[in-house]
């Protein structure tokens, strides 16, 4: 636990994975913000490097600020193409061209509790990339990840709007599916997982992998058995081309849509014919603001306006990652912990949380930590990013998805 009026130490080097981070020596005490010893790595964009002290030992953390105000730089989401695929953060920002990254929204690596059922790897909250809404969110009971704050759920993003400002919200999917049968409420989309009793969308955004795993477990219990009773619809241009008693697999063409259905769900979608005409719609909306998000990310609040939830864990210390924003959500702050065996015990999320308001965050979001935890940037004149902390599992993970830094809007 930070001690009041502790301060954190900065360093002025931007090291790379290749550097001997652990061992070097951290020189200059500065307040808190750091922000006037940062290194500039492009306009608007900024790093630097502290060490705070925690319960378990001293953390260190590696810090990009962004101006959101500033044209020269914007903020996008990290992705392979697809919502059930994966790639290191390096990979994910040196295809886009980024500046900067971090990893992203919760997810698993290999599926255990459903013997023989295909994993995704495909995250938990809503995502959405360059404006366009990639998937919904999944039931809070099929989250995985450390246990979410009292009153939070898995709908809850971190983004920045069209407006050029970031903010915290949750972004629902509101959607329908309509025939001549009737119009039915649209239950998920290229998700993992789907709410008992419900239609869910799968595009070509979704990717190859099965879609069997949207019907396993249930909206408390991601344990629970596969459903027994479902039924998939493929549509091509708006009318029903096939159908199957069992979710598919394989990749989903351009303009091609898949409808997956457990129970009442799967009885709706049997009621259509091959040939039938059928409209699906959905869209994903900020509840809240209602301002579009050009980019956002699912995760889980641990701080809103200055002030930290209540019931943060304080208990478990770990590698983290989080991002916040400040004045008025046009600066933005991204912390990577770093997992070089000296500083692996890490921080709680509440420690994590004190941390950003010590930054000068006034809104926070916990991202994916562990072995996911990773941090990037292209230093000048550099063609590749770098990776700049030590992943604690010795090298990358591969992730479905992670925040991007750009040049330019």
């Amino acid at each position: 636990m930070t001690r009041p009026g502790r301060r954190f130490r900065t360093a002025l080097t931007v090291f790379t994975a290749c550097g001997a981070l652990a061992g070097a020596a951290l020189t200059g005490a500065a307040p808190a913000s750091g922000a006037e010893k940062a290194t500039r790595l492009a306009p608007g964009v900024a790093y630097t490097q502290l060490d705070i002290p925690g319960a378990k030992g001293v953390a260190h953390a590696h810090v990009l600020t962004v101006d959101l105000r500033d044209p020269r730089v914007r903020v996008d989401l990290l992705h392979p193409g697809s919502v059930a695929s994966r790639a290191p953060v390096s990979e994910l920002a040196n295809s886009r061209g980024a500046v900067a990254g971090v990893n992203g929204d919760f997810f698993d690596i290999t599926e255990t509790q459903h013997p023989g059922v295909e994993a995704t790897g495909a995250t938990v909250g809503p995502a959405i990339a360059s404006g366009r809404g990639l998937k919904g969110a999944v039931p809070v009971g099929q989250r995985f990840g450390p246990e979410l704050p009292p009153g939070t759920n898995t709908e809850e993003v971190f983004g920045v709007g069209v407006d050029h400002r970031a903010r915290l919200d949750d972004v629902a999917l509101e959607g329908s599916v309509g025939s001549s049968h009737g119009t039915w409420r649209l239950g998920g989309l290229n998700q993992y997982a789907l709410p008992v009793g419900s239609v869910g969308e799968f595009t070509a955004d979704w990717g190859a992998v099965s879609r069997v795993r949207a019907t396993c477990g249930t909206d408390t219990d991601r344990a629970a058995p596969c459903s027994t009773e479902t039924y998939e619809v493929t549509l091509r241009r708006g009318r029903v081309v096939s159908t199957a008693v069992t979710p598919g697999r394989g990749p989903i063409a351009r303009g091609t849509t898949v409808l997956v259905g457990r129970e009442a769900g799967a009885r709706k979608l049997r009621e259509l014919s091959v040939g039938e005409r059928v409209g699906v719609r959905q869209r994903l909306v900020a509840r809240s603001s209602r301002v579009p998000y050009r980019f956002a990310i699912g995760g889980y609040p641990m701080m809103t306006r200055g002030k930290p939830l209540p019931g943060l864990d304080d208990r478990t210390s770990a590698v983290r990652t989080a991002v916040g924003f400040s004045d008025h959500g046009h600066r933005m702050q991204l912390l990577a912990l770093d997992g070089a065996p000296r500083f692996r015990a890490g921080l709680t999320i509440a420690e994590v949380t004190r941390a950003m308001k010590r930054l000068g965050s006034e809104d926070a979001f916990s991202l994916d930590g562990g072995g996911s935890t990773t941090m990037v940037a292209r230093r000048a004149g550099a063609d590749a990013v770098s990776v700049l902390n030590h992943p604690s599992g010795g090298a990358e993970r591969p992730v479905p998805n992670g925040i991007g830094v750009f040049e330019g809007r």
